[in-house]
Order: structure tokens, then sequence, then C-alpha cells
């Protein structure tokens, strides 16, 4: 028999997970300012094999509307741009042959407010997650009590996750709102 540690464990490692994973998405929206984040999903062909952008060049950050990009060897150039075009990041990249600059416009009104939404979308499928976390390890210290375990335990356990559960879903909220702050910030 499982005791009630192992259900909440399994559950608040579901919940940290739901959270981690919303940073990294939101950490991925372009929110105005150039953010070499934008460029994790970005795979290079790099001797037969596709490897992450930040492993075949180095990437930084000058100023806050520009990302420059210098591959490791000259033939990377035409690769690297090849593989910007064809990404989804929305940018066009310029080449003048030592460096390819990535430089983003200021984002409108309302594109900005299809970011938040965007964003929140992504907030509710957090908080989604960690709601099926809660119910799972209630289903399962129910489960328990027919394997033995106390009902004043499984109640205990039940309290527990809810407490759990309303912390994470105002974890999301504040990374939520941190988001939206920098994508209105103008």
């Amino acid at each position: 028999m499982k005791d009630l540690k192992t259900y909440l464990d399994a559950a608040e490692k579901k919940m940290q997970e739901a959270v981690n994973y919303l940073d990294e998405t939101l950490s991925r929206v372009r929110a105005g300012k150039a953010n070499p984040k934008v460029l994790d999903v970005v795979r290079v062909e790099y001797y037969g094999s596709m490897m992450p952008l930040s492993q075949v060049a180095n990437i930084s950050t000058p100023d806050a509307r520009t990302i420059t990009i210098v591959p490791w060897e000259k033939p990377m150039f035409k690769v690297v741009e090849k593989a910007l075009l064809d990404s989804n990041i929305g940018i066009t990249p310029e080449n003048n042959g030592e460096v390819i600059r990535l430089n983003f416009p200021p984002l409108t009104e309302e594109r900005r407010r299809q970011l938040v939404k965007d964003a929140k979308g992504e907030g509710e499928k957090a908080k989604v997650s960690v709601r099926t976390a809660r119910r799972e390890c209630i289903e399962g210290l129910k489960k328990a009590v027919k394997d033995g375990m106390p009902e004043d335990v499984q109640k205990d356990g039940e309290e527990k996750v809810q407490k759990l559960h309303d912390k994470f879903l105002k974890k999301i909220d504040e990374v939520f709102a941190a988001k939206e702050k920098e994508i209105l910030t103008v």
C-alpha cells in the first residue's frame, strides 16, 4: 500500500512540471524586445545532424531590439540564414557576411493584445494540468482507502493536495501576470 507522501509527491511533481512548462513556453513569446530564447526552437543542419542554433553560433543581444548571430564557421552563414527563414519566428535575418542580425520591430497594440491572449491560453492549459494532477491524487487516495488506508489520512491528504493546488495556481497567475506586464510595456 502506498502512503500519503507518495501521492502528494507525485501530484506536486506534476504541478511543478506544469508551472515549469508554462514558464518555458512564455519565455519564447516575443514581447517587443529581443530575447535569445526565441531562437531555442531553431535547428540547423550541422555535419548531417540537426543541432540547436546555440551550438553552432554565438548569439548575443547588443540592444533591446536586435539579436546578433555569429556562426563559428564561415560556410554555416547560409545554413543558419535558411534555418532562420524556415523557422516561424517571424523575423527576416540580415546578413552582412560577418554577422547575421535579427531586428525586432516594435509591437503594435493589436499584436500586444493578441500575445496576451495567447499567453493567457497557455496559462489556462497549465491550470488544467494542475487540476488534473489534483484529481488523479484524490482518486488515488480514494483507491488507497479501499486497500486499507484510514479515511482520516485520506481526508488529510485531500486537504493537503488542495493546498498544493492553490499554491501552484497562484504561481501560474504570477508567471502570467509578469509576462502580461512585459508584453504590455511599450
